[in-house]
């Protein structure tokens, strides 16, 4: 079934990659789960949920906090993003989101705005087929503040010559639609599943 979509002049879409194109965060959380096992620190899958789109590494320093941990941020980030690339075969996509991505591509421009990191959003986007139909990826690395702030939705915008009002973003969080709505974007809700 496909997303109804607000009324507007649409010029560019910017879409979120896990939970949104990709049906990953069940595989994300499994990586989480087992990478944080190895320290016996435990993450609530409603948290990780709650927490869609924080970067992997601001994740690890806020359980740290939470737990009284010290986990190793870098470390621990590459352990997780290896046991979740390991699971990339498995990765399937978001058919409501892919139906929109093959109406519009070649008509207007778009861009995957993630809180993942560059390497995670390439391999989840490879292994769909759908790396050449983005114009732009704005990953964890490309800007200082992530979601709820409007900083990588912004950039993208900016990379494809788009003014924020003439942009849709995607997204399956509620820190993800926070961040569209400072930067000045309509969004769509995409339906959260759960493994």
């Amino acid at each position: 079934m496909m997303l109804q979509l607000p009324e507007g002049d649409f010029r560019a879409y910017l879409f979120d990659c896990d939970g949104t194109i990709a049906d990953s965060m069940p595989l994300h959380y499994k990586a989480w789960k087992k990478a944080l096992a190895e320290y016996g620190c435990t993450y609530e899958e409603d948290l990780f949920y709650s927490w869609g789109g924080k970067p992997v590494r601001k994740i690890i320093a806020d359980l740290n906090e939470i737990h009284g941990l010290n986990m190793p941020v870098d470390e621990l980030a590459d352990h997780k993003e290896k046991l979740y690339h390991a699971q990339l075969p498995e990765l399937q996509g978001i058919p409501e989101v892919l139906e929109h991505i093959e109406a519009q591509h070649g008509r207007i421009p778009f861009a995957v705005v993630s809180g993942s990191r560059r390497n995670s959003v390439v391999g989840s986007l490879t292994a769909l087929n759908l790396l050449d139909k983005f114009d732009v990826l704005v990953c964890a690395e490309d800007y200082k503040h992530g979601k709820p702030a409007p900083d990588g939705f912004l950039l993208a915008a900016q990379k494809l010559n788009v003014a924020p009002e003439h942009c849709l973003v995607f997204e399956d969080t509620d820190l993800g639609i926070q961040a569209a709505t400072a930067a000045g974007m309509k969004s769509v809700l995409v339906a959260q599943k759960r493994g």
